[in-house]
């Protein structure tokens, strides 16, 4: 799928809720419905006051951890998930998640905090994968860090691809992603895109599969190519609503047909948004695009909806100050 990889530096009881919530928003939505559709603040308010009633509540420590993983704040996001697994030692989704915060705190960091973070990095997927064997998920995160580590902190493309193994008699289309990327690593983008196609094909035409040959595409400058796959992604039967972030995000990134990617944005948005992207990083997104469109007025407005969401997300709040909004 494509998704956000990890890049390590060496290579790289609702308690009182009516207190908590405006009027406005609606109080049967769940912590995590409320993370999807971008109402950041209000969910950290009630993890908080959760953690306050039920200090040994395992499950609010590791929705705050994501919570401040989608706000860039890794540190936060580290604490909290170390104190989840602390509580839940045996969950293997919230060791997978630590590993994420520690991947990205590694990204942000100097050479030699990178260096230990990887590690753990490497430990927390490892834990994750032999808690649960069927989490393809985490078999896939762990993929990613083998492809993406040195030899000298664990990693290995015969590791990955033991990995893709082992995910094939799960989900064959992962699989095929994961020999995919391998082969764009080796430059071999004919066997890449063969794979990617398998991956398709496998998955029964799954949007985000097709946005995987899309971004080889865009990194290869095949811009036909690349506009077509998105366009497979998008009016396909088969995706979730993710595609329209993540086809904005392609579209983005070549610096091409910004006018559509801000569509699907604002498409995304009126959908609700989702756990990988929610709605104040869309927002976000949105005010970047119509920026280099020269829309500053409209920009403007989109990092305000971010922080309306989202008040403490800095990267909204430093676009808004560049702006001088």
């Amino acid at each position: 799928m494509f998704r956000k990889t990890y890049i390590y530096l060496l290579a790289v009881s609702a308690v009182c809720l009516s207190l908590i919530l405006p009027a406005a928003a609606d109080p049967g939505q769940s912590v995590t419905e409320l993370m999807t559709n971008g109402q950041i603040q209000l969910a950290i308010n009630l993890l908080n006051n959760r953690i306050q009633a039920a200090p040994n509540d395992a499950e609010a420590f590791h929705l705050l951890s994501k919570a401040y993983f989608h706000l860039k704040k890794w540190d936060l996001a580290v604490d909290y998930g170390e104190r989840s697994v602390a509580l839940a030692p045996n969950n293997s989704n919230y060791w997978m998640w630590l590993g994420r915060a520690y991947g990205e705190k590694a990204d942000a960091s100097g050479f030699a905090a990178a260096y230990t973070l990887a590690k753990k990095v490497k430990s927390s997927f490892e834990r994750a994968v032999q808690l649960d064997g069927n989490s393809v998920a985490a078999r896939t995160d762990l993929a990613e860090y083998y492809m993406e580590a040195p030899a000298i902190i664990g990693g290995g493309a015969d590791k990955a691809a033991d990995q893709a193994k082992q995910i094939n008699r799960l989900d064959p289309a992962k699989a095929h992603w994961i020999y995919a990327r391998l082969n764009e690593k080796k430059k071999d983008y004919g066997a890449a895109e063969s794979e990617y196609v398998q991956a398709i094909h496998s998955s029964n035409n799954y949007g985000l599969y097709w946005l995987n040959l899309a971004n080889m595409y865009r990194k290869m400058e095949r811009w036909p190519q690349m506009e077509s796959a998105i366009q497979r992604a998008v009016t396909s039967n088969n995706k979730p609503p993710e595609v329209y972030y993540n086809a904005a995000t392609i579209y983005d990134h070549a610096g091409r047909n910004l006018p559509q990617a801000a569509n699907l944005l604002r498409r995304y948005i009126s959908v609700g948004g989702s756990d990988e992207a929610p709605a104040f990083e869309a927002h976000y997104l949105l005010g970047t695009i119509l920026e280099k469109q020269g829309d500053r007025r409209g920009a403007a407005a989109e990092y305000r909806n971010s922080l309306n969401l989202a008040g403490d997300y800095a990267p909204a709040s430093e676009a808004l100050k560049k702006l001088g909004s």
